[in-house]
């Protein structure tokens, strides 16, 4: 199963700037895709791998939450040095509505697909 409604995918520039490429508060999420030439001032670029990335796999599970339907995908993921690294994107559907929207996105653990 492919995420729902791939074509409307929400994916906020500050969900990148403010999170993901944000030292302070990703976690090491910032230095895992900044390591893979990823930047704030190219925000755009992460944000058209997470939707190549949501678009080449199958939804690995689903499970419904109190704000909706969350979507794991898992697989290889496009970067700007050319390497494809192992990573997991979450996506929820909230109640009423139909946009699948990113929540987060992190390596995977080695050894897993």
């Amino acid at each position: 199963m492919k995420l729902p409604n791939l074509e409307n995918v929400l994916i906020e520039e500050t969900k990148i700037t403010a999170y993901l490429l944000s030292e302070e508060k990703s976690g090491g999420k910032s230095a895992f895709f900044m390591g893979f030439g990823f930047t704030i001032d190219d925000w755009e670029t992460l944000r058209e791998s997470l939707i190549q990335h949501a678009s080449a796999h199958e939804v690995r599970r689903s499970f419904e939450t109190s704000h909706g339907v969350k979507y794991i995908i898992e697989g290889k993921m496009q970067t700007p040095d050319g390497r494809l690294p192992q990573v997991r994107s979450v996506w929820i559907v909230d109640t009423g509505k139909d946009v699948p929207r990113l929540v987060t996105a992190y390596p995977l653990e080695e050894g897993r697909s």
